[in-house]
């Protein structure tokens, strides 16, 4: 079976919009650093884009679940890009305006977010969730890599104006291609703040009443929290400064993993389907792997040379990467399957908030780890710890993590 029109159109429209967006990702910082000279004001432009986004969140849901999806991500499309076009019109590219700038940024992308994950699953069959999972991921990745590399030749170019210019023509073509998706939604209009309040708490109440739903999650979240650290703080610490690769080095591995998980996104889009769930379990014990080949090759015991452990980590980044799409797209697809069209913006963006509070709380544990300790023994311990957890919800769930959903409105699984 075939993806089909609506769903082109969406990753389309999406991929054109994160490739204008990983452009000015990548200027904005320069321009900031090159203007202030300041960590300070970069780690202020970091929270301008994440506070308002975890304060909205809730809200966003209940947007997405009454009102009509494919209208408020046209609508937010364009809306972000009249809003940098504006920008460039009346130039306002000081360090304070730009900051307010994130800020209405962050809003509108959240409530962009929120409606596109939600109907995100209506525009497919439920048995294609993984291959269409799996080719947006792809589209991500490409964006990721080449994106960056635009930015900063833009950026030399044409500075944080050109930069700018580009996002903004970005999202009009985005939602140019949106605005053609065939989606019918009937609009609920909200008339108090009662009813926010009400729709939030139906989101909550069926994410508790779903066992296999607290499963997913509940996994999901660890993962997260405990992966954040190692892409994050352990890998970059250990690249730079046990390892001491070059800045070459140390981007050409950070490609080999990304290349990895596009790779593993094109297995899963053209062979695997949603035969990928079957591969979850093996594929995170490959992971597993994976994790300690990187700590032998940090750790002291290597004794390897440079050029040998660089080449050593770039075939572990390839492998690293395509187990970790093996593990996150069918994890995604369940999630995706068990939550109701009607529930879903609510719960995504509860799930979204998870999120965005787990990562934090894993790099908070291993900063100051990382600081006392040696990094292939942080590693360690962080593997020690996921191994164990992954053990258990084998040995408890692992019917609910290799199965799937049932049409009931608790979605238990079957």
């Amino acid at each position: 079976m075939s993806l089909s029109r609506n769903f082109w159109l969406f990753a389309v429209g999406r991929f054109i919009s994160q490739l204008g967006w990983a452009v000015q990702e990548v200027a904005l910082p320069l321009y900031v650093l090159d203007k202030t000279h300041s960590g300070s004001m970069m780690t202020l432009f970091v929270l301008a884009d994440i506070i308002p986004s975890l304060i909205i969140m809730p809200f966003a849901g209940v947007i997405g679940d009454r009102y009509n999806r494919k209208r408020l991500m046209v609508w937010f499309d364009i809306l972000r890009g009249v809003l940098l076009f504006g920008v460039i019109a009346f130039n306002f590219l000081g360090i304070y305006q730009l900051l307010v700038v994130q800020v209405i940024m962050a809003v509108m992308g959240t409530f962009f977010g929120a409606a596109t994950s939600a109907m995100f699953p209506d525009l497919v069959e439920p048995e294609e969730l993984e291959r269409a999972n799996s080719t947006v991921s792809s589209f991500s990745i490409i964006a990721r890599l080449v994106g960056p590399a635009l930015g900063g030749v833009i950026y030399a170019l044409g500075g944080i104006r050109l930069a700018i210019l580009i996002n903004a023509v970005s999202f009009f073509g985005s939602g140019l291609f949106e605005a053609l998706i065939r989606y019918e939604w009937k609009t609920r209009e909200i008339e108090n703040i009662g009813d926010v309040i009400t729709d939030i708490r139906e989101g909550l109440a069926f994410l508790r009443s779903s066992r296999y739903l607290m499963v997913l999650m509940g996994f999901a979240l660890f993962m997260n929290a405990v992966g954040q650290p190692f892409g994050a703080v352990i890998m970059p610490y250990a690249f730079r400064e046990v390892l001491k690769f070059t800045s070459q080095q140390f981007g050409l591995l950070e490609s080999f993993f990304m290349g990895g998980m596009l790779l593993g996104n094109v297995i899963i889009a053209v062979k695997l389907g949603k035969k990928a769930g079957r591969f979850f379990f093996k594929a995170l014990a490959f992971n597993g792997i994976m994790v300690l080949a990187f700590v032998w090759v940090v750790s002291p015991f290597a004794g390897l040379s440079r050029d040998s452990a660089f080449l050593t980590l770039a075939a572990v980044g390839v492998l690293w990467g395509i187990s970790n799409a093996i593990i996150n797209v069918p994890l995604n697809a369940k999630i995706q399957r068990a939550i109701p069209t009607e529930l879903r913006g609510r719960v995504f963006s509860a799930l979204a908030l998870l999120v965005n509070i787990s990562a934090p709380l894993g790099l908070v544990a291993v900063g100051p780890l990382i600081d006392r300790y040696a990094a292939w023994s942080v590693a360690f311990a962080i593997w020690v710890v996921q191994a164990a957890v992954v053990v258990h919800y084998w040995l408890r769930y692992r019917e609910i993590l290799l199965g799937d959903v049932g049409e009931g409105i608790n979605g238990e699984a079957t």
